[in-house]
């Protein structure tokens, strides 16, 4: 890569890897495995930067990048290993404001389809349009809307049995 492709290539790289990684967060719910997607992501992109910089669309071209790396990195077997028998114990200080509600948002987006979850991600926490998120996935708009209704019938399910289960100290009613 000559001195401008990489000067934009690192420019690229630096103002949107917080908003990839925050998607591939959302996508397999585990921090450190974000982290080996949105590397894996970057690195096909550094390899594939003169052409990935001629597209349309950049952003959507680098989150069907993302999303690929997801799929991929999904796929393998390793991704399923856990090295401890039990989780470790947290000491449970006060969370802050608004934790409680993330948590039962990823917890439900978890129990997602990944499809879905895919599609909504995309949607709304990388606020990409329906023309953007069917050009990454390689679907129709039609398909994309039919997985954002159905998704967020599922998310609102989860979350209302969540609120309103007895014996929760948030319970409502």
């Amino acid at each position: 890569m000559r001195g401008e492709e990489e000067r934009e290539y690192v420019e690229f790289v630096t103002t949107r890897r917080p908003v990839l990684h925050r998607a591939a967060y959302l996508m397999c719910g585990d921090q450190h495995r974000a982290d080996d997607i949105v590397q894996a992501t970057m690195t096909a992109l550094y390899r594939k930067w003169r052409r990935a910089r001629e597209a349309d669309n950049l952003d959507a071209y680098v989150h069907r990048m993302l999303v690929r790396a997801y799929l991929a990195e999904k796929r393998l077997g390793w991704a399923r290993v856990r090295l401890m028998s039990e989780p470790p114990e947290r000491v449970a200080a006060s969370p802050p404001a608004g934790v409680e509600e993330r948590d039962s948002l990823r917890t439900a987006l978890a129990r997602l389809p990944r499809a879905q979850r895919t599609v909504l991600v995309l949607r709304f926490a990388c606020d990409m349009s329906v023309d953007d998120v069917a050009a990454a996935l390689r679907t129709s708009p039609g398909n994309v809307k039919s997985h954002t209704s159905r998704g967020l019938a599922a998310l609102r399910d989860l979350l209302d049995v969540q609120i309103h289960t007895p014996g929760r100290k948030d319970a409502v009613g």
